[in-house]
C-alpha cells in the first residue's frame, strides 16, 4: 500500500493553532511521587509503546488518504502539504515547550519513511496534473531521473531523451516516454530541462538554439561558466531560458532544508517557471547572478569536496584498518567520516568537472594548500600562537557567516 506525504486530519490548512492528539492527558500515564527508578523506566517503556502506536495510526491514515487521492486521480506527492506538516509540527512543539527543531527532524523522518519505491511508482503512474509537458534531456542520468520523477509528481507529462536509451520511441524502465535524440520528435513542450552533464549541456543548448523551441529551457548544471556559449545562443535566438542549480544530489527524497539556486537570464517567464517548480516545496529558492554562482560554488562545492577527498586520501595513505579506527573514534572523526563517505561515493567524473570547470577553483585550492602548509609549519616549529590563530580565524569567519 502506498503512503503519501500527509498527516492525519487536523485544523484548517495553514493553521498554526496547537492541536490535541490521540495521546492526550487521559491516555498518558501520570507521574506520581515518589517513584522508583524502575517505575520511571516502566513508564518510559509505556510511553515509547504509545509513540509507536501513534506512528502506526499515522501510517494507516496516510494510506487511507492515498486511496482517496488515487480515486480522485490526484498526485499522491503533495509538496505544499509536506511544508505545512513540518511547519505545524514546529508550532505545536513550541507551544508545548519542546524543541521545534526536534519536531521538525522527527516529522522529516516520518515523511521520508513514507516514500517507498512503491509510492514513487504510484505517483509516476497516476499523477498527470494539469497536462503541461516536460522534456528532460539527460533523463537516463541520475539527476535527470530525479527531475523526471519530480516533474511528474508536480503534474507534468514527462518525456526523457538520452543517448543511453534505446533508439526510437518507447518507454523508460520507470514508465516515461523516451527518445534517443532531441531531433526524434517535436519540441513543443512547456519545459525543456537540460540535465546532460556540464560540458554536454552547453552543446545541447546550442543545438536547441538552432531548433528554437517555443517553451522554456532550463539547465541544472553545477557549474555555469562552461555553459556560457549555450546560454548566449539561446538568448540570441529569443528562446526563453533560465538556469537552475539544485543544491542536493539525486539521493534527495525530502526537500526540507534544501536550497535551490535560480539564475535570471533575462526571460521573465523562464525565471518564473524555475521559481514555480519549487514554490510548493520546503526548499529555499535563492536567486543570484551567473558570476556570483560560480564564485560561491568554488567554496560551497569545490572547497568542501576537496577537503573531504584529501581527508579520505590521507586516511588511505595511512593504511589503518577502518574498523579499528571506528572502534576508538571520536565524535569529530565520526562526523567527518560520515560526510567524507558521502563525498567519495559520488560520481568522481562529476566531481572532477566541478573542480576543473570552475574558473574560481584554482584560487580556492591554493587557499586550502596554503592553510595546510601554515598548519604544518605551526606544528613543526612549535608555534602555539600561529596554530591558535588558524583556529580563531576560522571561528571568526564561521560566526560571521551564521549571523
Amino acid at each position: 500500500m502506498r503512503a503519501v506525504i500527509a498527516s492525519a486530519p487536523g485544523p484548517p490548512r495553514w493553521s498554526r493553532k496547537p492541536v490535541a492528539t490521540v495521546a492526550d492527558s487521559a491516555t498518558l500515564p501520570t507521574v506520581t511521587a515518589p517513584m522508583s527508578l524502575s517505575d520511571l523506566r516502566q513508564q518510559l517503556d509505556a510511553l515509547d509503546q504509545q509513540l509507536l502506536e501513534l506512528i502506526g495510526q499515522r501510517q494507516r491514515t496516510i494510506a487511507a488518504i492515498g486511496e482517496i487521492k488515487r480515486g480522485m486521480g490526484k498526485p499522491l506527492r503533495d509538496f505544499a502539504r509536506e511544508k505545512e506538516v513540518l511547519e505545524l509540527a514546529g508550532a505545536n512543539a513550541a507551544a508545548r515547550g519542546l524543541d521545534p527543531g526536534l519536531a521538525h527532524e522527527l516529522m522529516k523522518l516520518l515523511i521520508q519513511h513514507s516514500l517507498t519505491t512503491q509510492e514513487n511508482e504510484q505517483i509516476r503512474a497516476e499523477a498527470r496534473g494539469d497536462g503541461r509537458r516536460a522534456l528532460v534531456i539527460g533523463g537516463a542520468g541520475q539527476m535527470g531521473r530525479w527531475f523526471a520523477r519530480f516533474l511528474d509528481s508536480q503534474g507534468f507529462l514527462v518525456e526523457i531523451v538520452d543517448p543511453a536509451v534505446a533508439a526510437g520511441a518507447g518507454r523508460s524502465s520507470e514508465g516515461f516516454a523516451q527518445r534517443s535524440g532531441i531531433e526524434d520528435g517535436a519540441l513543443d513542450h512547456d519545459l525543456i530541462l537540460v540535465a546532460a552533464g556540464i560540458r554536454a549541456s552547453n552543446e545541447v543548448m546550442k543545438q536547441l538554439a538552432l531548433l528554437q523551441p517555443p517553451g522554456v529551457v532550463i539547465d541544472v548544471a553545477s557549474i555555469k561558466a562552461p555553459l556560457a556559449e549555450g546560454h548566449q545562443a539561446l538568448q540570441a535566438a529569443g528562446v526563453a531560458v533560465a538556469s537552475l542549480h539544485p543544491m542536493f544530489g539525486p539521493a534527495a527524497v525530502l526537500l526540507a532544508d534544501r536550497h535551490v539556486v535560480v539564475i535570471d537570464l533575462g526571460f521573465p517567464r523562464a525565471t518564473q517557471l524555475a521559481r514555480q517548480l519549487f514554490a510548493a516545496t520546503t526548499a529555499e529558492v535563492v536567486e543570484m547572478s551567473l558570476a556570483e554562482h560560480d564564485r560561491l560554488m568554488a567554496e560551497v562545492l569545490g572547497l568542501s569536496h576537496a577537503v573531504n577527498i584529501v581527508f579520505a586520501a590521507a586516511l588511505a595513505a595511512g593504511g589503518q584498518d577502518e574498523g579499528r579506527l571506528d572502534r576508538i573514534s571520536s565524535a569529530t572523526f565520526n562526523a567527518q567520516t560520515r560526510v567524507t563517505r558521502a563525498v567519495v561515493n559520488e560520481n568522481p567524473h562529476l566531481y572532477y568537472e566541478i573542480q576543473s570547470f570552475n574558473p574560481n577553483s584554482s584560487e580556492a585550492l591554493e587557499r586550502l594548500a596554503s592553510a595546510l602548509e601554515r598548519l604544518r609549519a605551526a606544528v613543526r616549529e612549535e608555534d602555539r600562537e600561529a596554530f591558535a590563530e588558524l583556529m580563531q580565524a576560522g571561528r571568526r569567519q564561521l560566526q560571521a557567516a551564521s549571523v
